[in-house]
């Protein structure tokens, strides 16, 4: 690895799959027994886990290195998107990532240094942005890009086009193609069925509307058809776990250095100075 900035990248895929391996397997076996599937509740699972607030430790530094990577891509442009709307896209979508993994990484934090519920404190960031100034239209803002992330995500998974930032082993390629083709639908589905709360929360000015994983889940399994969906869902979430673990080990990743951080850190301080 060229730096630690890199290791701590793969670090935060790897913290990512097991979230979601563990958000799915509640959502396929809470299914039958009514236990609500929530990214908040594959934390407070991994924490009943054996060693279980190591793990959540493990996995909250992991989640903070996801954040890092996800502002890396969006401010310092570590991947190198096209100065063009769809790079700008694409940057604004890993800068939604990298608030939403945020509030996830704060969840878990909490979790591991008190005991209690992930979820208490702190609200959803749409509590939050919804009592800024011109708080729906950010909430509308954050919908929308939450959205088209989403199909952008099940697009990227379906035209092959995520095999671009990755070098997968010949040997192995059509399987761990075939995880994250499935991953990478299932998770751009749910994604944009999120970001569609998030608009209609702006819509009514209600915070309340802006559901998550559980209400997008629920919302699939009153499609006709739903159980069956729900199921394929559920399961297209453990896919997008496993695919996050592929990430962490087969993704090219262009870790900026020391200087570019600084520079980064620099220019966003310089900006705040002008607006204040």
């Amino acid at each position: 690895m060229t730096n630690k900035f890199e290791f701590l990248a793969r670090w935060g895929y790897a913290a990512r799959g097991v979230v979601y391996i563990t958000l799915g397997l509640i959502a396929l076996i809470g299914s039958s027994s009514g236990e609500e599937a929530s990214t908040h509740g594959a934390l407070s699972n991994l924490l009943g886990q054996p060693f279980g607030r190591f793990l959540l430790a493990t996995v909250a530094i992991g989640l903070v290195g996801h954040v890092l990577w996800r502002l890396a891509q969006a401010l310092l442009n570590a991947d190198s998107q096209e100065n063009s709307p769809k790079g700008y896209l694409a940057r604004a979508g890993n800068l939604a990532s990298g608030v939403i993994n945020a509030t996830l990484a704060l969840a878990a934090a909490r979790l591991v240094l008190a005991s209690g519920d992930a979820s208490g404190g702190g609200g959803s960031p749409a509590t939050w942005l919804m009592q800024q100034p011109f708080g729906r239209f950010l909430v509308g803002a954050l919908g929308l890009i939450i959205l088209a992330a989403g199909a952008v995500q099940a697009w990227r998974g379906i035209s092959g086009k995520y095999r671009e930032r990755l070098s997968l082993p010949s040997g192995k390629s059509d399987l761990l193609g075939g995880i994250s083709v499935f991953g990478l639908a299932a998770r751009g589905l749910v994604l944009s069925i999120t970001g569609g709360f998030f608009v209609f929360a702006a819509i009514m000015v209600d915070s309340e509307q802006a559901g998550s994983v559980p209400e997008a889940l629920d919302w699939v399994r009153n499609l006709p058809s739903g159980t069956a969906l729900y199921a394929l869902a559920a399961a297209g979430l453990v896919a997008f776990g496993l695919y996050s673990f592929i990430e962490a080990r087969y993704r090219r990743i262009d870790a900026p250095e020391q200087g570019d951080v600084k520079r980064g850190v620099a220019k966003a301080a310089s900006a705040v100075d002008r607006l204040s």
